[in-house]
Order: structure tokens, then sequence, then C-alpha cells
């Protein structure tokens, strides 16, 4: 795999502001000193909702945003709705996901969770578990697309119709591990598409470490300290592997046309976590911007 190096400054982007301490730079001391504490960012509060509201998140030295404080469910609500759904909860500094057992984004008390700021060029981190026989996903540059049903009302789309899917699976005991092609549906994977390589993931019940980098059509998938893969969007490559998958023109058209284009037109998205029905539990979720 061809090595990647991560810029390591820190950017503004679509409504985020830093907040800094103020005072002159003379020295390390004083350099720590006069960082940034906190960031505000612009978030929407509903499906369709314009991004006029904003708040502060902490950031630490390096430029990491800490969007999970432990405690609230701040900037975070469910996919295509206003609230968080009943069945995350946080729990001992966690954001668990009660799973219901019965399939992926339950309407009612279930359904993904998506923290509400579109992030564009950007390094997530965050720490995972899983139940045993569990399968969720992350998915990042994730947009709300709404159509008309056969009776013309307006329905949300899934969530994974317009955002890739870094994979998270019980490898051992789900069956979704023996499908796909070449392990592509196994943890870490680019799901359906391109498999994690090498396969370190915990088993479950045992704290697995996510890493993804999006920087300039540029993706990285990492898992417990390695990077396990590389692809570049918005490629005729990128084209060619949708064509391959579950989301191609053929099967899926509306799929195809959005990850296609994934981002939309300014290549930004939310990130998401997601309900397959199974007990999930993350922490230490982090951002950094890149420039």
């Amino acid at each position: 795999m061809k090595k990647v190096f991560y810029p390591l400054a820190c950017c503004l982007i679509g409504g985020a502001v830093l907040a800094s301490c103020g005072g002159a730079k003379k020295s390390n001391a004083s350099d720590e000193a006069t960082a940034p504490t906190s960031i505000k960012l612009s978030y929407s509060k509903a499906l369709k909702a314009p991004e006029t509201d904003s708040l502060s998140f902490p950031i630490d030295k390096d430029g990491y945003i800490t969007i999970f404080d432990g405690k609230t469910f701040n900037g975070w609500r469910g996919y295509g709705k206003d609230k968080v759904p009943s069945r995350w909860v946080i729990e001992d500094g966690c954001i668990k996901f009660n799973g219901s057992g019965g399939g992926e984004a339950q309407e009612g008390d279930g359904g993904d969770l998506i923290f509400a700021h579109k992030f564009k060029n950007f390094e997530l981190e965050l720490e995972w578990k899983i139940s045993k026989g569990g399968n969720s996903g992350i998915l990042y540059l994730a947009q709300e697309v709404t159509s008309k049903d056969k009776d013309g009302n307006e329905i949300i789309e899934p969530i994974y119709i317009s955002a890739p899917e870094y994979q998270l699976l019980d490898n051992e005991n789900h069956p979704d591990a023996k499908l796909g092609k070449d392990n592509n549906r196994q943890s870490a994977s680019l799901y359906d598409m391109i498999p994690a390589v090498p396969q370190n993931a915990k088993p479950y019940g045992e704290w697995n470490k996510a890493k993804i980098m999006v920087y300039q059509g540029t993706v990285v998938h990492g898992q417990n300290g390695e990077n396990v893969l590389e692809y570049h969007l918005w490629t005729p490559r990128w084209t060619e592997m949708l064509q391959a998958s579950k989301f191609s023109e053929k099967a899926w058209p509306l799929a195809f046309e959005l990850l296609n284009n994934c981002g939309g037109e300014n290549h930004e998205g939310f990130i998401g976590l997601q309900d397959h029905g199974n007990d999930i539990w993350f922490r230490n979720i982090r951002v950094k911007v890149l420039d």
C-alpha cells in the first residue's frame, strides 16, 4: 500500500470558528498557552434545517476536536430526524446502541445517528466494540437524501445510499463476514468494495480503534494502528468499483448516482453511526480538520 502522509495543519471549514486565548507567541510554552481550546461548529438541528446554529467543542493542541464528551449528545441527532432516537444512549462514557435484533435502521425508537456538521477534508478517530454476532458501520460524507414514494409522500433514503461505509463487524460470528468478495464485508473494509488488509480486528466485546482519513479524494481506513486500505474518490477506478458492487447503476441507480459523486457538490458530508439492529459501543470520538 502506498504510504500517505497526513497533513498536520488544522484549518477552518464551513462554519468552524476557533476560540483562542490570545497573547503573543514567544516560545513553545507560550504557544501552548495561546493555542485554541475550543472550536465552534455549525450544525443542522433537523432534516433540511439551515445550518445557523453552532456549538463549542474542545480542541487540543494537535487540532483534534472532541465531538463526543462522554456525557451528552451535543451536536448529534438521528439521521433524518430532529432528535436522538431512544435506542441510542450514553453508558459509562460511551455512545451505545441498544440493539433491537430486528435488522438495520428500524423506525420509531431506532435509526442511524449522525454528527450534524458536514466535514470535507478530515481525519476521524474513535474506539468501538460490538456484541457477539454484531454488525454496524461508520458512514462518512453522508447526505440526508429524500425521495417520493409511489403515493407521492416524501421519504428519507437510507444513509448508506450516499455514504461510503467503514464496516464494523464481529468477523467470527456474523454471516456477512463470509459474503461479498475477498472478505470485503469484514471489519474496516470499504463495505462490499475493498477488503481490509491485514484483517486485524479484535473479537467481539473488545475495543478496536478505527481511523478514517479523507483528503482531497484520497481515503485511508486504519484499524488498530495499521492502515488497511486506500482508495480515491471521484475517479474512473471509483466508478468501476461501484459498478462491481451492490451499488451498481443497474442494481441501484440512485445509490450509484449519489455515491459516484459522494459528498455532493461541495464534497462534504456528515459522519454517521449505523443502527444495524445489534448492540455496539463508541467512545473517544474526535475529528481533525485537514487543510
